[in-house]
Protein backbone atom coordinates (compact mmCIF):
# COMPACT_ATOMS: atom_id res chain seq x y z
CA UNK A 1 0.00 0.00 0.00
CA UNK A 2 1.30 3.60 -0.51
CA UNK A 3 0.24 7.02 -0.49
CA UNK A 4 1.03 10.56 0.37
CA UNK A 5 -0.26 10.97 3.93
CA UNK A 6 -1.22 14.54 5.35
CA UNK A 7 1.17 17.48 5.56
CA UNK A 8 1.92 18.46 9.08
CA UNK A 9 -1.03 20.16 11.33
CA UNK A 10 1.42 22.41 13.45
CA UNK A 11 -1.75 23.06 16.10
CA UNK A 12 -1.96 19.43 16.29
CA UNK A 13 1.22 17.19 18.46
CA UNK A 14 2.09 14.65 16.52
CA UNK A 15 2.55 11.20 18.34
CA UNK A 16 4.47 7.90 16.55
CA UNK A 17 2.98 4.81 17.64
CA UNK A 18 5.06 1.45 17.53
CA UNK A 19 3.39 -1.51 18.13
CA UNK A 20 -0.02 -0.30 16.58
CA UNK A 21 -0.72 -3.71 15.45
CA UNK A 22 -1.16 -5.11 19.39
CA UNK A 23 -3.12 -5.42 22.41
CA UNK A 24 -2.45 -1.57 23.86
CA UNK A 25 -0.88 -0.27 20.91
CA UNK A 26 -4.53 -0.83 18.42
CA UNK A 27 -6.46 0.56 21.36
CA UNK A 28 -4.03 3.58 22.54
CA UNK A 29 -4.59 5.20 18.81
CA UNK A 30 -7.98 5.73 18.87
CA UNK A 31 -7.71 7.25 22.48
CA UNK A 32 -5.23 9.65 21.39
CA UNK A 33 -7.32 10.67 18.08
CA UNK A 34 -10.11 11.62 20.60
CA UNK A 35 -7.79 14.00 22.97
CA UNK A 36 -7.36 15.51 19.70
CA UNK A 37 -3.57 14.66 18.72
CA UNK A 38 -2.78 13.73 15.11
CA UNK A 39 -1.04 10.07 14.75
CA UNK A 40 1.44 8.06 12.99
CA UNK A 41 1.21 4.53 12.87
CA UNK A 42 4.56 2.42 12.64
CA UNK A 43 4.18 -1.22 11.63
CA UNK A 44 6.17 -3.90 10.01
CA UNK A 45 3.02 -4.82 7.77
CA UNK A 46 1.30 -1.33 7.50
CA UNK A 47 -1.35 -3.50 5.46
CA UNK A 48 -2.69 -5.05 8.66
CA UNK A 49 -4.06 -1.52 10.00
CA UNK A 50 -6.12 -1.18 6.71
CA UNK A 51 -9.37 -2.48 8.17
CA UNK A 52 -9.28 -0.84 11.39
CA UNK A 53 -12.42 1.66 12.15
CA UNK A 54 -9.77 4.60 12.94
CA UNK A 55 -7.33 3.92 9.86
CA UNK A 56 -8.43 6.96 7.88
CA UNK A 57 -7.69 8.80 10.74
CA UNK A 58 -4.23 8.06 10.93
CA UNK A 59 -0.83 8.07 9.01
CA UNK A 60 0.58 4.77 8.59
CA UNK A 61 4.44 4.18 7.56
CA UNK A 62 6.44 1.20 7.54
CA UNK A 63 9.10 0.68 10.00
CA UNK A 64 10.54 -2.01 12.21
CA UNK A 65 12.39 -1.36 15.45
CA UNK A 66 15.23 -4.10 14.97
CA UNK A 67 16.06 -2.14 11.69
CA UNK A 68 17.48 1.25 12.92
CA UNK A 69 17.61 2.23 9.18
CA UNK A 70 13.68 2.06 8.99
CA UNK A 71 13.27 4.21 11.65
CA UNK A 72 14.39 7.60 10.14
CA UNK A 73 10.32 8.20 8.57
CA UNK A 74 8.28 7.30 11.44
CA UNK A 75 10.58 8.95 13.82
CA UNK A 76 10.27 12.47 11.49
CA UNK A 77 8.60 15.29 12.85
CA UNK A 78 7.59 13.41 15.74
CA UNK A 79 6.34 15.23 19.30
CA UNK A 80 5.93 12.12 21.46
CA UNK A 81 6.74 8.73 20.44
CA UNK A 82 5.00 5.69 22.19
CA UNK A 83 7.21 2.73 22.41
CA UNK A 84 5.14 -0.40 22.69
CA UNK A 85 7.21 -3.01 21.41
CA UNK A 86 7.74 -5.91 23.51
CA UNK A 87 10.07 -9.30 22.54
CA UNK A 88 7.88 -12.82 23.65
CA UNK A 89 10.54 -15.31 22.45
CA UNK A 90 11.24 -17.63 24.91
CA UNK A 91 15.36 -17.64 23.19
CA UNK A 92 18.34 -16.94 25.03
CA UNK A 93 18.64 -14.07 22.24
CA UNK A 94 15.35 -12.14 23.56
CA UNK A 95 17.02 -9.83 25.62
CA UNK A 96 19.71 -8.69 23.65
CA UNK A 97 17.10 -8.33 20.93
CA UNK A 98 15.21 -6.01 23.24
CA UNK A 99 18.04 -3.90 24.32
CA UNK A 100 19.39 -3.76 20.93
CA UNK A 101 16.29 -2.40 19.31
CA UNK A 102 15.69 0.12 22.46
CA UNK A 103 18.88 1.60 22.04
CA UNK A 104 18.27 2.28 18.15
CA UNK A 105 14.85 3.68 18.75
CA UNK A 106 16.73 6.17 21.41
CA UNK A 107 19.28 7.15 19.34
CA UNK A 108 17.38 7.87 16.80
CA UNK A 109 14.48 9.51 18.30
CA UNK A 110 17.08 11.92 19.85
CA UNK A 111 18.56 12.87 16.06
CA UNK A 112 14.96 13.38 15.34
CA UNK A 113 14.53 15.41 17.97
CA UNK A 114 11.62 14.01 19.44
CA UNK A 115 10.30 15.96 22.36
CA UNK A 116 9.15 12.71 24.77
CA UNK A 117 9.35 8.91 24.51
CA UNK A 118 6.43 6.62 26.13
CA UNK A 119 7.34 3.49 27.28
CA UNK A 120 4.92 0.94 29.43
CA UNK A 121 6.71 -1.60 30.71
CA UNK A 122 6.49 -4.10 33.60
CA UNK A 123 6.43 -3.48 37.30
CA UNK A 124 8.96 -4.38 39.13
CA UNK A 125 9.15 -6.29 42.43
CA UNK A 126 11.60 -4.55 45.48
CA UNK A 127 15.06 -6.16 45.40
CA UNK A 128 15.36 -8.92 47.30
CA UNK A 129 18.77 -10.87 47.94
CA UNK A 130 19.06 -13.71 46.03
CA UNK A 131 15.81 -13.64 44.27
CA UNK A 132 16.37 -12.62 40.53
CA UNK A 133 13.56 -11.29 38.33
CA UNK A 134 12.30 -13.22 35.48
CA UNK A 135 13.66 -12.75 32.03
CA UNK A 136 10.88 -10.74 31.02
CA UNK A 137 10.42 -8.68 33.41
CA UNK A 138 14.15 -8.27 34.02
CA UNK A 139 14.20 -7.35 30.07
CA UNK A 140 11.46 -4.87 30.46
CA UNK A 141 13.29 -3.13 33.58
CA UNK A 142 16.44 -2.83 31.00
CA UNK A 143 14.52 -1.65 27.78
CA UNK A 144 13.15 1.43 30.78
CA UNK A 145 16.34 1.87 32.04
CA UNK A 146 17.85 2.75 28.32
CA UNK A 147 14.60 5.30 27.50
CA UNK A 148 15.32 6.62 31.07
CA UNK A 149 19.27 6.90 30.29
CA UNK A 150 18.69 8.72 26.56
CA UNK A 151 19.28 12.06 25.30
CA UNK A 152 14.97 12.30 25.29
CA UNK A 153 13.32 12.42 27.60
CA UNK A 154 11.02 9.93 28.92
CA UNK A 155 7.90 8.94 30.84
CA UNK A 156 8.70 4.78 31.85
CA UNK A 157 5.20 3.58 32.88
CA UNK A 158 5.05 0.13 35.02
CA UNK A 159 1.96 -1.98 35.08
CA UNK A 160 1.34 -5.44 36.74
CA UNK A 161 -1.29 -7.36 34.97
CA UNK A 162 -3.94 -5.90 33.02
CA UNK A 163 -7.77 -6.36 33.27
CA UNK A 164 -9.33 -5.50 30.13
CA UNK A 165 -11.20 -7.77 27.24
CA UNK A 166 -9.01 -9.82 24.98
CA UNK A 167 -5.79 -8.60 27.13
CA UNK A 168 -3.76 -12.24 27.84
CA UNK A 169 -4.01 -12.33 32.01
CA UNK A 170 -8.07 -11.54 31.68
CA UNK A 171 -8.70 -14.41 29.24
CA UNK A 172 -5.85 -16.86 31.15
CA UNK A 173 -8.06 -15.62 34.54
CA UNK A 174 -11.02 -16.22 32.51
CA UNK A 175 -10.79 -19.47 31.08
CA UNK A 176 -8.93 -20.89 34.18
CA UNK A 177 -12.01 -19.98 36.42
CA UNK A 178 -14.62 -20.90 34.31
CA UNK A 179 -13.11 -24.14 32.81
CA UNK A 180 -11.81 -25.72 36.08
CA UNK A 181 -14.19 -25.33 39.03
CA UNK A 182 -11.56 -27.44 40.86
CA UNK A 183 -7.98 -26.34 40.45
CA UNK A 184 -4.63 -27.56 41.36
CA UNK A 185 -2.60 -24.54 41.20
CA UNK A 186 1.07 -23.89 41.58
CA UNK A 187 2.26 -21.80 44.85
CA UNK A 188 2.73 -18.03 42.62
CA UNK A 189 -1.27 -17.92 42.97
CA UNK A 190 -0.60 -16.94 46.61
CA UNK A 191 1.55 -14.06 44.97
CA UNK A 192 0.40 -10.83 45.73
CA UNK A 193 -0.30 -8.07 42.79
CA UNK A 194 -1.56 -4.83 41.62
CA UNK A 195 -4.13 -4.96 39.00
CA UNK A 196 -4.97 -2.27 36.93
CA UNK A 197 -8.40 -1.72 34.00
CA UNK A 198 -7.09 -1.35 30.76
CA UNK A 199 -8.60 2.07 30.39
CA UNK A 200 -6.79 3.48 32.81
CA UNK A 201 -3.47 1.87 31.61
CA UNK A 202 -4.55 4.03 28.17
CA UNK A 203 -5.39 7.42 30.52
CA UNK A 204 -2.12 7.37 32.10
CA UNK A 205 -0.73 6.93 28.05
CA UNK A 206 -2.52 9.79 27.04
CA UNK A 207 -1.95 12.06 29.72
CA UNK A 208 1.54 10.69 29.54
CA UNK A 209 2.15 12.99 26.29
CA UNK A 210 1.91 16.39 27.76
CA UNK A 211 4.50 16.07 30.82
CA UNK A 212 6.75 18.73 31.45
CA UNK A 213 9.98 18.38 29.68
CA UNK A 214 11.94 18.12 32.69
CA UNK A 215 10.20 15.05 33.91
CA UNK A 216 12.15 12.00 33.34
CA UNK A 217 11.62 9.02 35.46
CA UNK A 218 9.43 5.91 36.21
CA UNK A 219 5.98 5.37 37.20
CA UNK A 220 4.25 3.08 38.96
CA UNK A 221 0.46 2.28 37.75
CA UNK A 222 -2.00 -0.09 39.33
CA UNK A 223 -5.45 0.00 40.14
CA UNK A 224 -6.72 0.22 44.06
CA UNK A 225 -6.67 -3.33 44.81
CA UNK A 226 -3.93 -5.71 46.06
CA UNK A 227 -4.74 -9.47 45.31
CA UNK A 228 -3.15 -12.37 44.99
CA UNK A 229 -3.86 -14.75 41.86
CA UNK A 230 -6.47 -16.94 43.78
CA UNK A 231 -8.31 -14.04 45.06
CA UNK A 232 -8.62 -12.91 41.64
CA UNK A 233 -10.05 -16.05 40.36
CA UNK A 234 -12.86 -16.29 43.00
CA UNK A 235 -13.66 -12.81 42.54
CA UNK A 236 -13.77 -13.31 38.50
CA UNK A 237 -16.36 -16.56 39.78
CA UNK A 238 -18.24 -14.07 41.00
CA UNK A 239 -18.47 -11.42 39.04
CA UNK A 240 -19.60 -14.09 36.35
CA UNK A 241 -22.00 -15.68 38.62
CA UNK A 242 -19.98 -19.01 38.79
CA UNK A 243 -20.17 -21.19 41.99
CA UNK A 244 -17.26 -21.00 44.33
CA UNK A 245 -14.60 -22.60 42.95
CA UNK A 246 -12.07 -24.68 45.17
CA UNK A 247 -8.52 -23.88 44.61
CA UNK A 248 -5.54 -26.39 45.58
CA UNK A 249 -1.78 -25.36 45.80
CA UNK A 250 1.27 -27.59 44.77
CA UNK A 251 4.52 -25.77 45.14
CA UNK A 252 6.47 -28.09 42.76
CA UNK A 253 4.78 -26.98 39.76
CA UNK A 254 7.50 -24.80 38.22
CA UNK A 255 6.91 -21.80 35.67
CA UNK A 256 7.51 -24.06 32.37
CA UNK A 257 5.14 -26.56 33.89
CA UNK A 258 2.86 -24.07 34.36
CA UNK A 259 2.76 -22.97 30.90
CA UNK A 260 2.18 -25.78 29.68
CA UNK A 261 -0.62 -26.27 32.01
CA UNK A 262 -2.12 -23.37 31.37
CA UNK A 263 -1.63 -24.00 27.34
CA UNK A 264 -3.60 -27.05 28.17
CA UNK A 265 -6.66 -25.22 29.56
CA UNK A 266 -6.58 -21.31 28.10
CA UNK A 267 -6.38 -20.27 24.49
CA UNK A 268 -3.12 -18.60 25.75
CA UNK A 269 -0.11 -20.56 24.32
CA UNK A 270 2.78 -22.22 26.73
CA UNK A 271 4.94 -19.47 24.90
CA UNK A 272 3.10 -16.42 25.93
CA UNK A 273 2.18 -18.34 28.77
CA UNK A 274 5.78 -18.85 30.66
CA UNK A 275 6.37 -15.10 30.62
CA UNK A 276 3.50 -14.48 32.22
CA UNK A 277 3.45 -17.47 35.04
CA UNK A 278 7.14 -16.39 35.35
CA UNK A 279 6.30 -12.97 36.55
CA UNK A 280 3.47 -13.88 38.65
CA UNK A 281 6.28 -15.98 40.66
CA UNK A 282 7.21 -11.89 41.99
CA UNK A 283 5.15 -9.64 44.47
CA UNK A 284 4.12 -6.80 42.48
CA UNK A 285 2.86 -3.79 44.25
CA UNK A 286 2.99 -0.18 43.41
CA UNK A 287 5.24 1.64 45.66
CA UNK A 288 3.97 4.93 44.15
CA UNK A 289 1.30 6.49 42.88
CA UNK A 290 3.23 9.57 41.59
CA UNK A 291 1.37 9.37 38.44
CA UNK A 292 -1.44 11.56 39.71
CA UNK A 293 0.49 14.93 39.98
CA UNK A 294 0.82 14.75 36.14
CA UNK A 295 -2.46 12.60 35.13
CA UNK A 296 -4.99 13.46 37.47
CA UNK A 297 -7.28 10.58 39.03
CA UNK A 298 -10.68 10.65 37.38
CA UNK A 299 -13.72 11.01 40.16
CA UNK A 300 -13.40 8.34 42.23
CA UNK A 301 -10.25 6.98 41.61
CA UNK A 302 -9.09 4.12 39.23
CA UNK A 303 -11.42 0.95 38.27
CA UNK A 304 -11.49 -1.06 41.03
CA UNK A 305 -10.97 -4.90 40.40
CA UNK A 306 -14.56 -5.95 40.40
CA UNK A 307 -15.34 -3.09 38.29
CA UNK A 308 -12.51 -4.05 35.53
CA UNK A 309 -13.63 -7.17 35.66
CA UNK A 310 -17.04 -6.74 34.84
CA UNK A 311 -16.49 -4.47 32.20
CA UNK A 312 -14.72 -6.63 30.42
CA UNK A 313 -16.73 -9.42 30.65
CA UNK A 314 -19.46 -7.16 29.46
CA UNK A 315 -17.13 -6.10 26.35
CA UNK A 316 -16.67 -10.17 25.56
CA UNK A 317 -20.71 -11.04 26.36
CA UNK A 318 -21.24 -7.66 23.56
CA UNK A 319 -18.76 -8.83 20.49
CA UNK A 320 -16.82 -5.28 21.15
CA UNK A 321 -13.88 -6.59 21.53
CA UNK A 322 -11.34 -4.14 20.09
CA UNK A 323 -8.25 -6.09 20.63
CA UNK A 324 -6.69 -9.15 21.80
CA UNK A 325 -3.69 -10.31 23.05
CA UNK A 326 -3.33 -12.59 19.79
CA UNK A 327 -3.67 -9.25 17.85
CA UNK A 328 0.17 -9.02 16.98
CA UNK A 329 1.73 -12.44 15.12
CA UNK A 330 3.27 -14.82 17.12
CA UNK A 331 7.88 -14.84 17.09
CA UNK A 332 8.63 -16.71 14.37
CA UNK A 333 5.28 -15.74 12.13
CA UNK A 334 6.04 -16.38 8.53
CA UNK A 335 6.08 -13.02 6.54
CA UNK A 336 6.62 -14.63 3.09
CA UNK A 337 4.11 -13.37 0.12
CA UNK A 338 1.44 -15.33 -0.92
CA UNK A 339 3.10 -17.53 -4.00
CA UNK A 340 1.20 -16.88 -7.13
CA UNK A 341 2.76 -19.80 -9.51
CA UNK A 342 3.96 -23.32 -8.71
CA UNK A 343 7.50 -22.26 -9.47
CA UNK A 344 7.21 -19.54 -6.57
CA UNK A 345 10.73 -19.15 -5.03
CA UNK A 346 12.14 -22.40 -7.78
CA UNK A 347 10.33 -24.74 -5.43
CA UNK A 348 7.67 -26.86 -5.12
CA UNK A 349 3.90 -25.15 -4.35
CA UNK A 350 1.11 -27.98 -3.70
CA UNK A 351 -2.47 -26.88 -3.86
CA UNK A 352 -6.23 -28.45 -3.37
CA UNK A 353 -8.59 -26.57 -5.11
CA UNK A 354 -12.61 -27.43 -4.76
CA UNK A 355 -15.76 -25.38 -6.70
CA UNK A 356 -18.86 -25.81 -6.18
CA UNK A 357 -22.08 -24.01 -7.14
CA UNK A 358 -24.54 -22.83 -4.46
CA UNK A 359 -28.03 -22.00 -4.52
CA UNK A 360 -27.75 -19.09 -2.01
CA UNK A 361 -26.44 -15.11 -3.20
CA UNK A 362 -22.87 -14.77 -2.72
CA UNK A 363 -23.84 -12.05 0.54
CA UNK A 364 -25.28 -15.05 2.34
CA UNK A 365 -22.29 -17.13 1.04
CA UNK A 366 -19.57 -15.15 2.31
CA UNK A 367 -21.81 -14.06 5.80
CA UNK A 368 -20.65 -17.94 6.24
CA UNK A 369 -17.18 -17.48 5.19
CA UNK A 370 -16.53 -14.54 7.17
CA UNK A 371 -17.62 -16.39 10.38
CA UNK A 372 -15.79 -19.28 9.91
CA UNK A 373 -13.64 -20.46 12.66
CA UNK A 374 -13.92 -20.22 16.08
CA UNK A 375 -16.92 -21.64 18.01
CA UNK A 376 -18.85 -21.80 14.33
CA UNK A 377 -15.66 -24.26 13.57
CA UNK A 378 -14.16 -25.45 10.43
CA UNK A 379 -17.09 -27.07 8.84
CA UNK A 380 -15.82 -30.47 8.19
CA UNK A 381 -14.02 -33.47 10.63
CA UNK A 382 -14.47 -31.20 14.24
CA UNK A 383 -12.17 -34.26 15.73
CA UNK A 384 -9.67 -33.77 13.30
CA UNK A 385 -8.98 -29.95 13.76
CA UNK A 386 -8.83 -30.65 17.59
CA UNK A 387 -6.25 -33.10 17.19
CA UNK A 388 -4.28 -30.78 14.63
CA UNK A 389 -4.74 -28.10 17.57
CA UNK A 390 -3.69 -30.65 20.14
CA UNK A 391 -0.78 -31.82 18.52
CA UNK A 392 0.36 -28.08 17.37
CA UNK A 393 -0.20 -27.09 21.36
CA UNK A 394 2.07 -29.72 22.59
CA UNK A 395 5.15 -28.50 19.94
CA UNK A 396 4.62 -25.06 21.33
CA UNK A 397 2.45 -23.73 18.46
CA UNK A 398 -0.57 -21.42 19.09
CA UNK A 399 -3.20 -24.44 19.32
CA UNK A 400 -6.73 -23.84 17.67
CA UNK A 401 -8.14 -21.97 20.51
CA UNK A 402 -7.73 -18.53 20.10
CA UNK A 403 -10.55 -17.98 18.27
CA UNK A 404 -11.82 -14.80 16.80
CA UNK A 405 -11.77 -10.90 18.02
CA UNK A 406 -15.29 -10.87 16.81
CA UNK A 407 -17.99 -13.48 16.05
CA UNK A 408 -19.36 -12.14 12.91
CA UNK A 409 -16.42 -9.55 11.72
CA UNK A 410 -12.71 -10.31 10.53
CA UNK A 411 -10.26 -7.87 9.38
CA UNK A 412 -6.74 -7.67 7.93
CA UNK A 413 -4.46 -8.65 10.62
CA UNK A 414 -6.49 -11.10 12.81
CA UNK A 415 -6.12 -14.01 14.27
CA UNK A 416 -8.43 -16.89 13.58
CA UNK A 417 -7.62 -19.82 15.50
CA UNK A 418 -4.50 -21.19 14.77
CA UNK A 419 -4.47 -18.68 10.66
CA UNK A 420 -4.53 -15.23 10.85
CA UNK A 421 -6.32 -13.11 8.12
CA UNK A 422 -3.52 -12.20 5.48
CA UNK A 423 -6.18 -10.38 3.29
CA UNK A 424 -10.15 -9.96 2.74
CA UNK A 425 -11.92 -8.68 0.28
CA UNK A 426 -15.43 -8.15 2.06
CA UNK A 427 -18.10 -10.05 0.16
CA UNK A 428 -15.10 -11.89 -2.14
CA UNK A 429 -12.05 -13.20 -0.68
CA UNK A 430 -10.48 -14.36 2.86
CA UNK A 431 -7.22 -15.57 2.46
CA UNK A 432 -5.70 -17.17 5.89
CA UNK A 433 -2.23 -17.70 6.68
CA UNK A 434 -1.00 -20.87 9.22
CA UNK A 435 0.22 -20.17 11.94
CA UNK A 436 0.51 -23.65 13.03
CA UNK A 437 4.01 -25.45 13.78
CA UNK A 438 4.48 -26.68 9.86
CA UNK A 439 7.82 -27.78 7.99
CA UNK A 440 6.28 -25.57 5.22
CA UNK A 441 4.45 -22.16 4.65
CA UNK A 442 0.39 -22.73 4.07
CA UNK A 443 -2.66 -20.35 2.97
CA UNK A 444 -6.12 -21.42 2.82
CA UNK A 445 -8.11 -19.30 0.09
CA UNK A 446 -11.84 -19.10 0.40
CA UNK A 447 -14.01 -17.06 -2.57
CA UNK A 448 -18.01 -15.78 -2.93
CA UNK A 449 -18.03 -15.62 -6.72
CA UNK A 450 -20.82 -15.31 -9.18
CA UNK A 451 -21.13 -18.78 -10.98
CA UNK A 452 -23.30 -19.16 -14.60
CA UNK A 453 -26.56 -18.74 -15.00
CA UNK A 454 -26.97 -16.23 -12.12
CA UNK A 455 -25.66 -18.58 -9.14
CA UNK A 456 -23.06 -18.57 -6.68
CA UNK A 457 -20.01 -20.29 -6.62
CA UNK A 458 -18.15 -21.14 -3.91
CA UNK A 459 -14.00 -21.53 -4.56
CA UNK A 460 -11.18 -22.89 -2.27
CA UNK A 461 -8.01 -23.20 -2.16
CA UNK A 462 -5.33 -24.79 0.00
CA UNK A 463 -1.74 -23.54 -0.65
CA UNK A 464 1.34 -25.49 0.89
CA UNK A 465 5.03 -24.44 0.05
CA UNK A 466 7.37 -27.58 1.79
CA UNK A 467 10.37 -26.49 3.48
CA UNK A 468 12.86 -29.59 2.97
CA UNK A 469 12.27 -33.21 2.61
CA UNK A 470 9.92 -32.97 6.02
CA UNK A 471 7.47 -30.71 4.08
CA UNK A 472 7.24 -32.71 1.42
CA UNK A 473 6.75 -35.99 3.74
CA UNK A 474 3.96 -33.74 5.63
CA UNK A 475 2.32 -32.82 2.64
CA UNK A 476 2.08 -36.14 1.11
CA UNK A 477 1.45 -37.92 4.86
CA UNK A 478 -1.80 -35.74 5.14
CA UNK A 479 -3.31 -35.98 1.24
CA UNK A 480 -5.32 -38.77 1.90
CA UNK A 481 -7.09 -36.85 4.45
CA UNK A 482 -7.53 -33.93 2.15
CA UNK A 483 -11.35 -35.37 0.90
CA UNK A 484 -12.39 -35.44 4.27
CA UNK A 485 -11.11 -32.14 5.73
CA UNK A 486 -10.78 -29.88 2.55
CA UNK A 487 -13.84 -31.47 0.68
CA UNK A 488 -15.89 -31.96 3.62
CA UNK A 489 -15.65 -28.08 4.16
CA UNK A 490 -16.74 -26.89 0.71
CA UNK A 491 -19.81 -28.66 0.91
CA UNK A 492 -20.86 -27.82 4.43
CA UNK A 493 -19.89 -23.97 3.78
CA UNK A 494 -22.05 -24.55 0.84
CA UNK A 495 -25.40 -25.77 2.87
CA UNK A 496 -24.71 -23.58 5.42
CA UNK A 497 -24.83 -20.78 2.83
CA UNK A 498 -28.27 -22.61 0.79
CA UNK A 499 -29.83 -22.93 4.78
CA UNK A 500 -28.82 -19.03 5.57
CA UNK A 501 -30.32 -17.94 2.29
CA UNK A 502 -33.57 -20.48 2.86
CA UNK A 503 -34.14 -18.45 6.05
CA UNK A 504 -33.85 -15.22 4.23
CA UNK A 505 -36.11 -15.75 1.22
CA UNK A 506 -36.62 -11.74 0.61
CA UNK A 507 -32.96 -10.76 1.31
CA UNK A 508 -31.45 -8.23 -1.24
CA UNK A 509 -27.57 -9.26 -2.81
CA UNK A 510 -25.66 -5.90 -1.79
CA UNK A 511 -22.52 -4.56 -3.59
CA UNK A 512 -19.47 -5.48 -1.27
CA UNK A 513 -18.30 -2.78 0.87
CA UNK A 514 -15.25 -0.70 0.06
CA UNK A 515 -12.63 -1.53 2.20
CA UNK A 516 -10.82 1.02 3.81
CA UNK A 517 -8.02 3.16 2.82
CA UNK A 518 -6.03 4.59 4.97
CA UNK A 519 -3.30 6.89 4.96
CA UNK A 520 -0.22 5.09 4.56
CA UNK A 521 3.23 5.59 2.47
Amino acid sequence: MSGQGVGRDSARPRCLVTGATGYIGGRLVPALLEAGYEVRCMARSPGKLRDHPWARDVEVVHGDVTDPCSLEEPLRDVDVAYYLVHGLSSGASFEEADREAAEAFAERASTAGVGRIVYLGGLTPAAVPGHELSPHLRSRAEVGEIFLRAPVPATVLRAAVVIGSGSASFEMLRYLTERLPVMVTPSWVSTRVQPIAVGDVLRYLVGSATMPADVNRSFDIGGPDVVTYELMMRRYAEVARLPRRLILGVPMLTPRLSSLWIGLVTPVPPALARPLAESLRHEVVCREHDIARYVPDPPGGPAGLDEALELALQRVRDAQVATRWSSAAPPGAPSDPLPTDPDWAGGSLYTDQRALDVDASPRDLWRVIEGIGGDNGWYSFPLGWAVRGWLDRLVGGVGLRRGRRDASRLRVGDSLDFWRVEEIEPGRLLRLRAEMRLPGLAWLEMYAEHGAEGRTRYRQRALFHPRGLLGHVYWWGVSPFHAVVFGGMARNIARAAQKAAAAEPGAQDPAPEEAPSPRTR
